[in-house]
């Protein structure tokens, strides 16, 4: 915002500077658009001016909030992640191709951990 703000006020100094140095005489058609698109570069430095002020007020706002609120979401390295109760890590899993003799039949629910 800034930016824009500093191009506008050099846009206004050149089109004016510009202005003054062009005679009547060698303007045929058009001088009343000049003098609208130095109006408009003139209102357009304080409208960029004004959202600049609000944007750095809203930035110090954002700022002081969070460096008054900001509390550090540390873990605590004394309790490590939890595993399944009661299931020994040695036979988590079946063997794969493992074939038993009797093939069950209807319903069986899972296993309870």
């Amino acid at each position: 915002t800034g930016l824009w703000t500093f191009l506008w006020f050099i846009g206004f100094c050149f089109l004016t500077n510009q202005w003054s140095w062009t005679h009547a005489e060698e303007v045929y058609i058009g001088a009343d658009s000049a003098r609208a698109a130095i109006t408009f570069s003139f209102f357009s430095i304080f409208s960029w001016g004004l959202l600049l002020t609000f944007a750095y007020k809203r930035y110090k706002m954002g700022v002081e909030d969070f460096v008054q609120s900001y509390a550090d979401p540390s873990p605590e390295v004394s309790t490590p992640y939890s595993s399944y109760p009661n299931i020994s890590h040695e036979s988590y899993q079946q063997p794969p191709f493992t074939h038993t003799a009797e093939a069950p039949e209807g319903y069986q629910p899972p296993p309870v951990y």
